[in-house]
């Protein structure tokens, strides 16, 4: 027994099929409209109520919603720019009046017609002549709920997109977020570059790559996790300011701040270091609230976020100690390890770097809502920063977090080819360390900051989204049925 949807396909597929009948085939190569329907909106807000403008205009778009009425039937039809009624009748469009029976909500058209206003105030094309374009095949949701699924939502991002306003209010809002970014470096003389996906030796991050093997050349490459070592082979080679804001990829977990293909940005700059990058940082997120919204305090589920300056700024150990509650001698592993044991978390495999990591992000990074920068890091936690000439256990280091999680991380980057030499060699796997980085240093680059920016973080902090699944329009999901596996 077929289902009901079944059933609506089937007599979809049977309308289309009289359609071609009485019409010919409905995909056509090109239909050209002349309008979009804000600009008819805006065009025709003059008329007054039973008023007709006597002007024909030509728009395309898909139908939203239906009602026939024997002789006469209207039609709701929606394009990128807004949504504007429609209206046939039999004694204008003749024989061809019959076809308007063989729409549905979901088909998508090309219409001529002069535009009025009803007597209701609403701005209306009697149509002259339509045709369709493309048939939907299966029925759209139900309007008044929607596509409230989240899995299905995430699985079928084109259907969320035609039936749920916020998530396209979403897309345009990153959209909106990258040409902000992409524009306040471009007038500061950064120049956007792009350096490879596939690369030997994935590095500039510790985290586990995606491999891959490449039949011409007969050995592996990874996707690479971060473009650093890349970007800074071009500060040697005498690009001053340079950004990539691009993919990267790390083979692990899902969560609600994390997908194994991501977005980000990292800027460097010569002759900066990272209190230089500090100030940077808050510029950069600065414009996008105020291009955005027009002010610097944003509203992030049921708090307000105040991203005027000064923003707060708390060393490392500070803040593991006032708000962590955690005061511990890091230098001292059998210390560090039995404290986080004490806290939950299980030390035996983990390097000293990983249980602070695992400290901050438990005990103290929750509870920094407002944003706030952590400043000089151990200097285990970061082996390509430079360490600080007061306290060589610290490296040059920031990270910045809003809304209870990271946004920024930011270095002075080390730039002594031996000591960065002898730093991964302590602090990475020997296999993934690039001999040809290494080598571009002992040509000399100069003092350098460099500053990464999770863009899909913060498109979820400017669109108020609880999810990185939100903002990435086709989030990584565990395969449906095990066949596809």
């Amino acid at each position: 027994m077929s289902s009901p949807e079944e059933v609506l396909i089937q007599e979809r597929k049977e309308k289309l099929s009289h359609w071609i009948k009485l019409s010919g085939n409905p995909y056509l190569e090109s239909f050209l409209p002349e309008e979009q329907t804000d600009s008819v909106q805006k065009k025709f807000s003059y008329l007054k109520k039973g008023e007709k403008s006597e002007i024909q205009v030509s728009l395309a778009g898909r139908v939203f919603a239906q009602r026939i009425h024997g002789k006469a039937t209207f039609l709701d039809l929606k394009d990128g720019t807004g949504k504007i009624q429609l209206y046939g009748r039999l004694d204008k469009l003749g024989e061809k009046y019959q076809l308007l029976s063989k729409i549905d909500v979901g088909d998508i058209l090309g219409v001529k017609g002069e535009v009025f206003k009803t007597h209701t105030e609403e701005l209306t094309v009697e149509l002259s002549d339509f045709t369709l374009l493309a048939k939907s095949l299966h029925p759209l949701p139900e309007k008044w709920h929607g596509l409230q699924d989240v899995e299905l939502r995430y699985r079928k991002r084109w259907l969320d997109l035609l039936v749920n306003p916020n998530t396209r209010e979403t897309l345009l809002t990153r959209a909106k977020i990258i040409k902000i970014v992409r524009d306040f470096l471009n007038e500061r003389g950064f120049i956007e570059v792009e350096t490879p996906m596939m690369q030997l030796k994935p590095g500039g991050a510790t985290a586990r790559p995606f491999k891959t093997y490449h039949n011409a050349l007969g050995r592996d490459f990874y996707l690479r996790i971060a473009p650093e070592l890349y970007l800074k082979k071009l500060v040697v080679g005498g690009i001053e300011k340079v950004y990539e804001l691009s993919k990267n990829f790390r083979n692990e977990g899902i969560d609600r701040f994390h997908n194994p293909e991501f977005t980000m940005l990292e800027v460097y700059q010569v002759y900066a270091n990272y209190l230089d990058l500090m100030q940077f940082t808050q510029q950069i997120i600065g414009e996008v609230a105020k291009k955005l919204g027009g002010n610097l305090i944003i509203k992030y589920k049921e708090k307000e976020i105040n991203l005027s300056s000064p923003w707060r700024k708390i060393a490392f150990k500070d803040a593991l100690r006032e708000i962590g509650e955690i005061d511990v001698d890091w230098k001292n592993d059998v210390q560090l390890r039995r404290v986080a044991e004490k806290n939950g978390i299980n030390a035996k495999e983990l390097t000293k770097s990983q249980i602070l990591e695992h400290l901050i992000d438990k005990k103290v990074v929750p509870y920094l809502i407002q944003p706030t920068i952590l400043y000089d890091y151990p200097y285990e936690t970061a082996p390509l920063a430079k360490r600080k000439k007061e306290d060589s256990s610290l490296v040059e280091r920031f990270e910045l977090f809003v809304a209870g999680w990271e946004l920024a991380n930011a270095y002075s980057e080390l730039n002594d080819p031996q000591e960065q030499k002898e730093r991964l060699k302590e602090f990475s796997d020997e296999r993934f360390i690039d001999q040809d980085f290494l080598e571009s240093l002992e040509y000399g680059m100069p003092p350098t900051g460099g500053l990464g920016i999770g863009i899909d973080r913060l498109i979820m902090l400017f669109t108020n989204s609880a999810s990185i699944r939100e903002v990435i329009l086709f989030p990584q999901l565990k395969p449906k049925k095990k066949e596809e596996q």
